[in-house]
């Protein structure tokens, strides 16, 4: 299976409308995926990293 790069409007979405500022706050709290920057500032975070990420929150939860 092929990874992908997801953008931050991307991860809202699959994430059902948690707010960009919501986003931020948990990267801020390092709750977050794991993200890196581009050179032009934008955000992209593997998809498998924001898997890896959503399986961490549901054995917590």
């Amino acid at each position: 299976m092929k990874d992908e790069l997801m953008t931050v409007p991307q991860i809202l979405d699959e994430l059902g409308g948690v707010s960009r500022r919501t986003f931020y706050r948990w990267r801020e709290l390092g709750q977050g995926p794991a993200a890196f920057k581009l050179p032009n500032g934008e955000l992209r975070v593997w998809r498998s990293d924001f898997r890896t990420w959503l399986r961490q929150l549901e054995t917590a939860a």
